[in-house]
């Protein structure tokens, strides 16, 4: 059986490493695209929040979505429209 040196088996990790990274850069990447509607906006949000869409409303900057948690909490938080990201997490 081969034996790795050990320069090889440290640039197969940081190989590895640097893959990895750079995979986990670009789900980061997709997960806050700027949603250009609102149905993008509720998709973003339910999968935020986990629950059931209930409504959708738009300002200039945000989407302000309402989301019904199985565990009966409402829940409104705000998608940027320009970033995607989803914040302020409220108590209804």
């Amino acid at each position: 059986m081969k034996r790795f040196s050990v320069i090889q088996f440290c640039t197969f990790s940081l190989i590895s490493l640097l893959l990895l990274s750079n995979s986990a850069v670009a789900d980061d990447k997709k997960q806050t695209q700027a949603p250009k509607t609102k149905s993008e906006a509720a998709q973003q949000a339910q999968q935020k929040v986990n629950g059931r869409v209930l409504k959708v409303e738009q300002n200039q900057t945000t989407y302000r979505v309402k989301v019904l948690q199985k565990s009966g909490r409402v829940v409104s938080v705000d998608v940027d429209k320009k970033s995607g990201k989803v914040s302020k997490e409220k108590k209804d």
